[in-house]
């Protein structure tokens, strides 16, 4: 859940998931629907799947999981990064997660960009003075938090920080900076919305488009694509998912019918899984109810 997700916004979802889940066998016996209504509104849902899939391969191996890196990594959806995690906060092994704090953490120290630094062979050739006790585990959580708390992205704490006498963005004039990361392309599309009078909206899981395939979605098109008469303009607005931004223009029109592969989906529906992105469109179109 953590992947790409801040833990104020992930606790609640945790909490709830542990409920319903005390262990990785409840969970192994559960599908992919009830994970997925669990999991909704977090966001990024492959991660949901990929768990899902990967408690099921460990229930072949009585939920043990693996202690090398190249079995672990050969689980779905464990890249380098969740790989290293569970080694050192499991098994207590030699290895860092590097995530955005840690590399702002190495990247301040030595003063340089972070992309001037290969991190994973920084990490091996400083081994004897990462490693020196068997804290592992405690010290991989420790450079998480320290990243998070102390050396922050904006206004780090640098003159209480313990280590500043060592480090090299504190004590040098010429402070390097983080790569500026590009800036998210703003992409234009136009979604129709198939509505009828009982409170329904037509979705459909076919729509190609790049994004959240296999979800529920309205019917999406690019914006250069010309649309019929028939179509009514509602509202115009810009909705980010993932790393993708779009500016959406948002139309609807009455219908009794909708096409093949659609199904009729209630307005207020709280049982079925809906993705967020859906979500915001459902809470737009039900103004045209009021």
């Amino acid at each position: 859940m953590l992947q790409q997700t801040q833990v104020k916004t992930v606790l609640p979802y945790f909490n709830r998931f542990l409920q319903k889940f005390p262990n990785l066998k409840s969970l192994s016996k559960t599908d992919e629907k009830t994970i997925l209504k669990l999991w909704e509104g977090l966001g990024y849902y492959r991660r949901a799947k990929n768990l899902l899939s990967t408690v099921k391969i460990l229930a072949n191996n009585n939920f043990k999981l693996p202690d090398t890196f190249k079995e672990i990594k050969s689980l779905p959806g464990v890249g380098d990064y969740t790989a290293n995690a569970l080694l050192a906060f499991i098994y207590n092994k030699e290895t860092i997660a590097v995530d955005g704090n840690v590399k702002r953490v190495f990247s301040r120290i030595l003063n340089k960009k972070d992309t001037e630094i290969n991190f994973e062979n920084f990490v091996k050739n400083n081994k004897n003075n990462l490693f020196f006790n068997n804290r592992n585990s405690d010290f991989v959580e420790a450079l998480m938090e320290f990243g998070s708390i102390v050396c922050k992205p904006q206004q780090p704490l640098c003159y209480s920080c313990v280590i500043n006498k060592k480090c090299k963005y504190f004590q040098s004039k010429k402070k390097r900076k983080k790569t500026k990361s590009q800036t998210k392309k703003l992409r234009k599309i136009n979604i129709l919305c198939y509505l009828n009078k009982k409170k329904q909206i037509g979705l459909t899981k076919k729509n190609k488009v790049g994004f959240l395939e296999t979800f529920v979605l309205p019917k999406i098109k690019k914006r250069d694509k010309k649309l019929d008469k028939n179509w009514n303009l509602l509202l115009n607005y810009n909705q980010s998912i993932s790393n993708k931004t779009f500016n959406i223009n948002l139309y609807y029109k009455f219908s009794k019918k909708i096409p093949k592969n659609f199904e009729w989906y209630k307005l207020n529906d709280k049982k079925e899984f809906i993705p967020s992105f859906t979500k915001k469109i459902l809470s737009k179109v039900k103004v045209l109810y009021q």
